[in-house]
């Protein structure tokens, strides 16, 4: 079954993680929070809002990030970097990324997943667990900051997502990360009571 989080258990990530990951230590507003530690399928809570649709940004193998190099356990992996937009509208940035033995094995079906929903390979399956979420503000100077502000001026000329939520799904002892950044005007939305997944 999935490890699903409590609204109140947010964690912020460390000093370590400041240095390692690119993140920064800021406050965090209650509606923020909540979007931030929204369990369950975030596609199917912005379903609630209106229509969820998926661009593929970019996919394929890849040098991982040093934060992702330590959750997944390889230098290199299978990255998919998507948008999703809410009515046509740019509204989050995701980037999941597996190893080569993940990608082989039990994440196989993210390779063909195309314009589908990750939620569909991720909450479908009652063998995949889940991390604790972590919730993060990306330092400005930061790359990861600039690879997503690249990413997301290539969709459209919104002001760009600074938070970002990160947690780990296992299945059958593999690792598949899975990284969500939201629009400022996201964070405005009510979220909704929790949708079925």
């Amino acid at each position: 079954m999935l490890h699903r989080l409590p609204s109140s258990a947010l964690l912020i990530a460390s000093r370590h993680a400041t240095a390692s990951g690119g993140v920064c230590r800021a406050p965090v507003c209650p509606r923020a929070r909540q979007w931030l530690t929204a369990p369950g399928s975030l596609t199917a809570r912005l379903r609630q809002h209106g229509k969820v649709e998926v661009r593929v940004m970019r996919q394929g193998h890849q040098r991982l990030w040093r934060q992702e190099q330590g959750a997944i356990g390889n230098r290199f992996g299978h990255v998919r970097e998507v948008v999703l937009t809410l009515n046509s509208h740019p509204a989050v940035w995701a980037r999941s990324v597996t190893s080569p033995r993940g990608l082989k094995g039990p994440w196989r079906a993210l390779k063909g997943l195309g314009a589908r929903p990750l939620a569909e390979l991720l909450f479908e399956h009652r063998g995949v667990a889940r991390d604790p979420l972590w919730g993060q503000r990306l330092a400005l100077h930061s790359p990861e900051h600039a690879h997503l502000l690249r990413s997301w001026r290539s969709a459209c000329t919104a002001p760009a997502p600074a938070w970002v939520r990160r947690s780990v799904f296992w299945h059958k002892g593999q690792a598949l990360q899975v990284m969500e950044s939201f629009a400022p005007w996201v964070l405005a939305l009510p979220v909704a009571h929790r949708p079925a997944d």
